[in-house]
């Protein structure tokens, strides 16, 4: 089969086009996924450069080119903190059809077509949750088939475009997971990176729940998020209001994450999920406990997470953002394009033809 295999942690360069890989076959619990779209996210640029790895502190812009040279620990490169094995098929998002069924597999999936979950649940030997992300924990949805267990399938009712729903997985689920996890409700919350693909679904689904929602952006992507639903906007250099949050959605992080935490109510709810502007910050154990204050990770997600957002889909509650679609075989103009940062949601990958 085709795909774009990962041959280690580094630049776009690192990124190799084959046409001889072989097609994999499923597992007793399996299902094998012919793949027709996939989509950009940040995990699989931070994936490719080795971000993950505690060597590195920075931003993840400043090695989404080059990567992050010798600094990174193989060992430490991924999601779950161990050694990726390469070559490595990235994409977390897959939107395909069912096209052969492992052992211990009903027979009569076959032709569904299915969303792949891409945060899937995985227990270590001591029975505790551990990180499994489709596309880096395992081979994902950047090659023309893919194997995930059934469970993980989800089938899809929808009259959107493959590459439509291809959107929905990666950011939609994440985003699903921070409000679940906070417990938002019809409350004021604050969105940062608020025009990419988990900022755009984060501003609907917490919409969906009546939130009023501030979206952190810049001037010239403000319209265009008022129109996804944000209620207003800030400037993301203009200073932050104090004290006039009660929930923060954080993907960036960075040198302004004291801001963040000031623009919170007495008793308000700090969620992160990413942290592109840098991953170090300072916190004044002060301000946690004297404001009462909860800081909440995300990325560990209930089996719900998932069946909820396609629920949301096939009722037509959220819509897919996709700002542009390249063929597979160019995935790496596709991230030249997403590392640029000009664009409003998600890039779509085209795999079938």
């Amino acid at each position: 089969m085709r795909g774009m295999v990962l041959t280690g942690h580094g630049g776009l360069d690192r990124l190799e086009w084959r046409d001889d890989l072989p097609v994999p076959t499923p597992r007793p619990g399996e299902v094998l996924i012919q793949v027709n779209a996939s989509a950009i996210n940040n995990t699989d640029v931070t994936t490719r450069t080795g971000w993950y790895s505690r060597s590195v502190r920075g931003d993840t812009a400043s090695g989404a080119a080059e990567g992050y040279g010798s600094t990174v620990a193989n060992a430490e490169g991924s999601w779950a903190g161990k050694p990726l094995s390469f070559p490595l098929v990235q994409g977390a998002d897959c939107c395909g059809r069912i096209v052969a069924a492992g052992p211990e597999v009903d027979a009569r999936r076959i032709g569904e077509r299915v969303l792949v979950r891409a945060l899937q649940s995985r227990t270590s030997s001591n029975g505790r949750a551990k990180q499994f992300t489709f596309g880096s924990e395992c081979d994902g949805g950047f090659a023309e088939y893919a194997v995930t267990p059934s469970a993980d399938a989800l089938a899809v009712n929808s009259e959107l475009s493959d590459v439509e729903l291809a959107s929905f997985p990666y950011a939609f689920s994440a985003a699903e997971g921070m409000v679940q996890r906070c417990g938002l409700g019809t409350e004021s919350v604050l969105v940062s990176g608020a025009s990419g693909g988990v900022g755009c679904a984060a501003i609907q689904l917490a919409k969906r729940r009546g939130a009023r929602v501030t979206a952190l952006t810049t001037a010239e992507k403000a319209a265009d998020l008022l129109a996804l639903g944000a209620d207003e906007t800030l400037d993301r250099e203009a200073p932050l209001p104090c004290r006039e949050f009660d929930v923060v959605l954080d993907l960036v992080g960075g040198p302004r994450w004291p801001d963040l935490i000031e623009s919170l109510h007495n008793g308000g709810r700090y969620v992160v999920s990413g942290a592109i502007a840098g991953p170090i910050v300072e916190l004044d154990l002060r301000t946690l406990y004297v404001r009462d204050l909860s800081l909440i990770g995300n990325t560990y997600q209930p089996d719900n997470i998932f069946p909820d957002v396609i629920g949301y889909i096939e009722t037509g509650e959220i819509r897919p953002v996709l700002a542009a679609t390249y063929p597979l075989e160019q995935l790496r103009t596709a991230q030249e394009a997403f590392l640029s940062k000009s664009h409003i949601g998600k890039i779509g990958i085209t795999v079938a033809d």
